[in-house]
């Protein structure tokens, strides 16, 4: 198979297109034929050097897979040969997804959305089950409540927006003024620029004062230390974003909140429930660009030059 192959750490040019060897699929393991994957940050984060210490060079990396499966293992029965399946591939065990063939543990996998295209399916693998996971399984965002999202017009933020407006929740969302419009159509009620008003001043005045129940950080900063003062009494913050910058969280304290850090398990049930609200219209992927898989180069150097609307997808196959 050809697969594009980080082979130093460093910059969008660090990959180089190789033929390796067809991989196997094991007893409970089903091998896809990739058609679309696409760039997260981690995957930057990966290429630099970030994680050096979990990631043994030469790598495949890439963390979203939409395909078809074209091999199963001998104790496999969910899946057959010709499903088409969408998931992410276990992050830092394993090859990923810059190659023409993965192979995934069978629990991981999940069907296809039928009414998505793989370019679609891929662009939502790994920002939908994090989302999922973040407010659904950590924060419990409930029918009623009020979260705030930053970076709503963002990857990640993007579905937020949609999966919490279909929970029944009130959003409220960060973006540019120029991506307000976006945003509002995703499902929030009030887009807050953050170019021009600080949040905190925006949360007290869009929630007259009462503050919010959840806040989804997607950007980092000094998000953890800021958020308790727009929090309402045993709130929740969740972040998807590590940081090594010390935050002084005693304001959390007065407010009873709780806090998740949440770093995506990849598990096929998460997947199943994002796809009906996939399948009935409730969350819609934005696919910024595509690029074909050799131009990897190019898609990492774009990804990083920001203000960019929806995910860049990597076309494996046509």
């Amino acid at each position: 198979m050809k697969a594009m192959v980080l082979t130093r750490f460093g910059g969008p040019d660090s990959f180089e297109l190789r033929d390796l060897p067809d991989p196997r699929p094991g007893p409970r393991q089903v091998r896809v034929a990739v058609h679309a994957t696409s760039i997260n940050p981690l995957d930057g984060q990966i290429r630099r050097g970030d994680y050096a210490d979990q990631v043994e060079l030469p790598a495949i990396i890439g963390h979203d897979v939409s395909g078809v499966v074209d091999q199963v293992g001998s104790d496999v029965t969910k899946f057959h040969v010709g499903d088409e399946v969408y998931y992410t591939p276990q992050i830092f065990s394993g090859p990923g997804s810059y190659a023409e063939y993965h192979v995934a543990d069978a629990d991981i996998v999940a069907r296809k959305p039928v009414n998505l295209t793989h370019s679609e399916a891929a662009s939502v693998s790994l920002v939908g089950v994090t989302v999922w996971e973040g407010l659904v399984e950590r924060a419990r965002l409930q029918v009623t409540e009020t979260v705030l999202i930053h970076g709503g017009a963002g990857g990640v933020g993007a579905i937020a927006v949609q999966v919490a407006k279909a929970i029944g929740a009130r959003v409220l969302a960060t973006a540019r003024g120029s991506d307000a419009a976006l945003v509002e159509r995703l499902g929030a009620s009030a887009v807050i620029d953050f170019e021009r008003e600080d949040y905190v001043d925006a949360v007290d005045r869009l929630t007259e004062g009462r503050g919010v129940d959840v806040v989804l950080d997607t950007i980092g900063r000094d998000t953890l230390s800021r958020s308790p003062r727009i929090l309402r009494e045993d709130g929740r913050v969740v972040t998807l974003v590590d940081t090594a910058t010390l935050q002084n969280l005693i304001e959390a304290w007065g407010r009873n909140a709780t806090y998740h850090f949440v770093f995506s398990r990849q598990n096929g049930s998460k997947l199943d429930a994002l796809t009906r609200l996939l399948e009935r219209g409730l969350v819609v992927p934005q696919v910024g660009l595509e690029f074909p898989l050799d131009d990897v180069a190019r898609a990492h150097a774009r990804s990083e030059e920001g203000r960019l609307k929806g995910k860049i997808v990597l076309r494996v196959r046509s």
